[in-house]
């Protein structure tokens, strides 16, 4: 039995995940603020909620761990907002940025990785990054900062777990221009808040955006062929793999 939980389930990459995943015969379980098509196992909960969110990972890890051969965790769950220039930014939407793209994976890969120390099975953990954490957009401060602080965790971990005994492989990927909510709200921002708007648009208009099923079918891919533990460097690229 493999044990699939994904963060963010209920839309765009994440629901294309849950659903593919579940075709593929694995056993899934969703994590969502809202689940708006009644998806069965999805659980409504909001990741920026660390204690109920890390509860329902070590509830799936304790009522699997004797039958599993393998778990995976997706931390995928993540906002754009706030977009504007630093010193127009909403004090709130700065504090919601970090803990949901980076404070929530922390908690969730933490709890992950303590409570599957004895499990001898495949455990892997893969971090949907952005390549906006690899280069500085002006307007997206939260967001490279964030993505970048999840890059630079995931190889943080990769390093520990070199010396486990039973390791935790991991991936932080980058999944491209993928035509989702948040590819909308980009779009809905103005020129002062976000320079680069015109070459969004753009992409909308010249099809040049990733299909979010097509995008998941190739996530796939990377978790069901890819040795997480033996890779050099953690940090890819999903437009980098041929595939």
């Amino acid at each position: 039995m493999k044990i699939v939980i994904i963060t963010g389930a209920s839309k765009g990459i994440g629901q294309e995940l849950y659903k593919q995943f579940i075709e593929s015969g694995a056993t899934v379980y969703g994590m969502a603020r809202t689940n708006p098509d009644r998806l069965q196992g999805i659980q409504e909960v909001d990741i920026t909620n660390f204690e109920k969110a890390s509860n329902v990972v070590t509830d799936i890890v304790n009522r699997h761990q004797n039958e599993a051969e393998s778990f995976t965790l997706i931390n995928n769950a993540g906002v754009i907002d706030p977009i504007g220039l630093v010193g127009s930014l909403n004090a709130r939407e700065i504090e919601n940025a970090i803990h949901v793209n980076l404070t929530a994976p922390i908690q969730l890969s933490n709890t992950f990785i303590a409570e599957l120390v004895e499990f001898r099975g495949a455990k892997k953990i893969l971090n949907i990054s952005s390549g906006a954490g690899r280069s500085a957009y002006e307007g997206w401060a939260m967001y490279c900062t964030t993505k970048a602080g999840l890059d630079h965790f995931s190889r943080v971990i990769a390093v520990e777990q070199q010396q486990a005994k039973y390791p935790v492989g991991i991936v932080s990927i980058a999944p491209g221009i993928i035509d989702t909510g948040m590819q909308e709200t980009i779009r809905s921002s103005s020129n002062e808040q976000f320079p680069h708007l015109e070459k969004f648009i753009a992409f909308k208009e010249q099809g040049q955006l990733s299909s979010a099923a097509d995008t998941a079918s190739k996530l796939l891919r990377v978790i069901k062929e890819t040795d997480f533990i033996a890779v050099e460097d953690p940090i890819m690229d999903i437009r980098q793999t041929g595939w």
